[in-house]
């Protein structure tokens, strides 16, 4: 009736069921999370990632059997294969580590911004599909009309220059989207040659200098929620020294894509010495 450790190594397909169906599982979801956003034209780490890890999942756990005599012919293959099972997981806890951090310095940018008696308000670009503000930067655009709504004397600059393949500016299609939604004309300022966060805040500046402001105004900037840290470091690095930046929420399909996303963009920038 007992099992001897060569009858349990001979049968991998019995050992741990539940383990291997919520590996397929969670393959599944990821595979079929990339492809869907792939499917509408985002290509980012956020997105790549997760789908080519769902694939890997689906592939090994589907091929179990053959891989597990494939690795127990040789120790040194096990010893791999086990390593890279701990490093996988080790990157995983250092992703939940890094979201957690971020969220909770969202919160604490959000709450500086409403204790802030704003001049002026810098809302950064992002896509516009078609002509239209996407969905995280009407998302944007809506947490400015909350900020100019709490402080009537303060400028709403739109920053954003011509996206591949458009002919109209972000920041024309931004204020555009403002106007529309009852913003008075004569507080929008538009910035449209900007690339990079980095130039929607140094064009943005002279169109505040016009205005008698500066960097040492105080002033929000407002991006998405996972975009704020990387955000505040280069607004301070140029010299926006009265800043605080806002945090719009990133639309729920792609919400977790973006925060991967943006852990990669903050190990790049660091290692790269941008922020």
């Amino acid at each position: 009736m007992f099992v001897t450790v060569d009858e349990w190594s001979s049968r991998p397909r019995e050992r741990w069921p539940l383990l291997r169906l919520a590996c397929l599982l969670a393959g599944a979801v990821l595979l079929a999370d990339g492809l869907v956003l792939m499917s509408m034209g985002l290509f980012s780490m956020g997105v790549t990632v997760p789908g080519a890890l769902g694939l890997a999942l689906c592939m090994l756990t589907w091929g179990w059997h053959p891989l597990q005599a494939r690795l127990g012919r040789a120790g040194w293959t096990r010893r791999a294969w086990r390593a890279g099972w701990l490093l996988f997981l080790a990157w995983v806890a250092s992703v939940a580590l890094f979201w957690n951090a971020l969220a909770g310095q969202v919160q604490a940018f959000n709450a500086a911004a409403g204790d802030v008696p704003l001049k002026a308000i810098i809302v950064l670009g992002s896509g516009t599909p078609n002509g239209q503000p996407s969905p995280a930067l009407r998302a944007r655009l809506d947490k400015a009309r909350e900020l100019a709504a709490a402080h009537p004397a303060a400028w709403v600059v739109v920053s954003g220059g011509v996206d591949f393949g458009e002919t109209a500016s972000e920041g024309r299609i931004m204020g555009d989207y403002l106007r529309a939604q009852g913003m008075a004309a004569e507080r929008i300022l538009q910035e449209e040659r900007s690339t990079s966060t980095e130039l929607n805040l140094r064009y943005s500046l002279p169109l505040l200098q016009a205005k008698g402001l500066g960097l040492t105004s105080p002033m929000a900037v407002v991006t998405s929620d996972f975009h704020t840290v990387r955000a505040q470091r280069i607004a301070r690095r140029i010299g926006y020294t009265q800043s605080v930046v806002a945090g719009a929420p990133t639309p729920l399909y792609l919400r977790y894509n973006a925060w991967l996303r943006e852990y990669f963009a903050t190990a790049s920038s660091w290692i790269l010495g941008e922020v």
